[in-house]
């Protein structure tokens, strides 16, 4: 089964303490040696973004940076058996945040990514 991880986030002042890079360098060396981590990437503030809806039948598209206080930050995909394996992953990613980057607030979501046996056969 393949979950993605979205991490979303307000970081403090300044950058991200030096040993907190290295443990996820270290946490995400691990998870892609054990085939579990499949892809994994930053991603850029709002501002630089844009978002497309559709409300009332009417399309609209806005560009960023959008009012919500926590920014997308980065996301993960893992190929794992379980739910529970997607969500230690993450919870031991989540953990070094605590651990390393005091005053760091966040939060990360686990989705199951659909895939064919996820329906049922063609008929």
């Amino acid at each position: 089964m393949r979950y993605i991880t979205i991490l979303k986030g307000t970081q403090p002042a300044g950058p991200p303490p030096a040993g907190l890079m290295e443990a996820i360098m270290t946490l995400g060396a691990e998870a892609t040696a054990s085939g579990e981590l499949l892809d994994n990437a930053g991603l850029s503030p709002s501002a630089s973004g844009a978002r497309v809806a559709v409300t009332g039948g009417e399309l609209s598209v806005m560009d960023g940076p959008f009012a919500e206080a926590k920014e997308f930050i980065s996301y993960a995909v893992y190929e794992v058996r379980s739910k529970e394996e997607a969500v230690e992953w993450t919870r031991r990613f989540m953990q070094l945040h605590a651990d390393l980057w005091p005053g760091w607030q966040g939060e990360c979501d686990v989705v199951k990514v659909m895939g064919p046996e996820d329906f049922g056969p063609p008929q």
